[in-house]
This record gives C-alpha cells, sequence and structure tokens, in this order.
C-alpha cells in the first residue's frame, strides 16, 4: 500500500484540512476533490476489504468504492478533521455496505428471490463470513461507543490495512502507541464479540 503521509500526488496536510474544512461546509466541488485527492488511497481501503472477505462477497472494488463515496457524499454535517478520521470514516462506510451485501445475499438464499431449479445431492456450502463480519462490525460500533480513538484504531488497521507505522503518521502518534492502542482494542472486542 502507498504511503498515506507522503504520497507525491496527494495535497499537503494543510490543503487537504482545507478541502475537508469546504467539503463539510456543504462545498460538493470541495468534496468531490477530496475524493479525487484520496482516490488511490480509498481503492487501497476497498481492495483491502474485498480481500478480507476471502471470496464470499461478489462486489468489485470500484463498485465498493463508489458506493461508497455516495453514501459519504449523500451524509450531511460529516466532521473530518484531518485525514485519519476521513479514512477511518470511509472503512466504516465500506464495512456496513459488505455487511449490507452479505445480509442482502443471505436473504436471497432464504427465499427472497426463490426459483425453482434442479436438484442435486450436494449440500449448499455457506461459510458464515458474513455474519462474522457483522458480528466484528457491531463489535466495532460498540467499541466506538467506548472509546472511538481504539475503534478507530481497528478501523485503519484490521479494515483498512494500515501499518502500526502508517496509522503512527496519520494520527500524529508513535507507533508504539498505536500498538498499545491495537492491543487494547483487541482485548476489549474478545469481550464485544459474541460466540
Amino acid at each position: 500500500m502507498r504511503s498515506v503521509v507522503n504520497g507525491s500526488d496527494l495535497p499537503s496536510n494543510q490543503g487537504l484540512a482545507r478541502l475537508i474544512a469546504r467539503a463539510e461546509g456543504g462545498d460538493a466541488s470541495a468534496a468531490d476533490a477530496l475524493f479525487a485527492a484520496l482516490y488511490a488511497e480509498l481503492h487501497g481501503l476497498a481492495s483491502h476489504q474485498l480481500a478480507r472477505s476471502a471470496g464470499w462477497v461478489t462486489l468489485g472494488t470500484t463498485t465498493l468504492l463508489h458506493e461508497a463515496y455516495i453514501n459519504i457524499s449523500r451524509r450531511e454535517g460529516l466532521a473530518f478533521p484531518d485525514r485519519a478520521h476521513f479514512m477511518a470514516y470511509a472503512a466504516r462506510v465500506m464495512r456496513g455496505l459488505l455487511i449490507d451485501y452479505v445480509r442482502g445475499r443471505k436473504a436471497q438464499k432464504r427465499g427472497g428471490e426463490f426459483q425453482i431449479g434442479p436438484l442435486t445431492d450436494e449440500l449448499p456450502v455457506e461459510p458464515d463470513e458474513g455474519e462474522h463480519l457483522a458480528r466484528v462490525g457491531a463489535a466495532v460500533d460498540d467499541l466506538a461507543k467506548l472509546d472511538p480513538l481504539l475503534a478507530q484504531v481497528v478501523d485503519l488497521k484490521f479494515f483498512c490495512g494500515f501499518s502500526f507505522a502508517e496509522i503512527a503518521a496519520l494520527r500524529g502518534a508513535s507507533e508504539r502507541t498505536v500498538q498499545r492502542h491495537w492491543e487494547k482494542a483487541r482485548m476489549l472486542l474478545r469481550g464485544l464479540i459474541p460466540d
């Protein structure tokens, strides 16, 4: 994954901050410019999200990325003080879209799009990865209520695939601090994810 801080094609942190502020103020062109500036990173994020699905999601990377953009652009009053918050929010949106997609597919398989077909002797094998992702997503949402910083680290590490060094650079913290937050978040999540 390309560096999230020193990408040569990205505006400076101050330039991004101005774009974020204008986008928050309702400037649609600034929101589009922000999306374009972060497109490569967001594409990598979408690709990572789909890679974690291990084949049980048939969405394409570009489709997921564009659905996330549409979702984010329709919301009003969002506040992204920095790139880390924006990327973590984008990861949550993509996670939610994937969970909704998996739930919709499971509903179809349970008769939502009933079709008569040939009988076979083979039992279909349905991976429970979608349900697992939904439980992890709900647990991260619960963690965000307890400690938003820890939930953001989980979104950036687990769902975005960023390294500790990249997260540290995004957050302006030491790599060791990010590792401690990750370990604390993992301990809390173990208690929040139902068996």
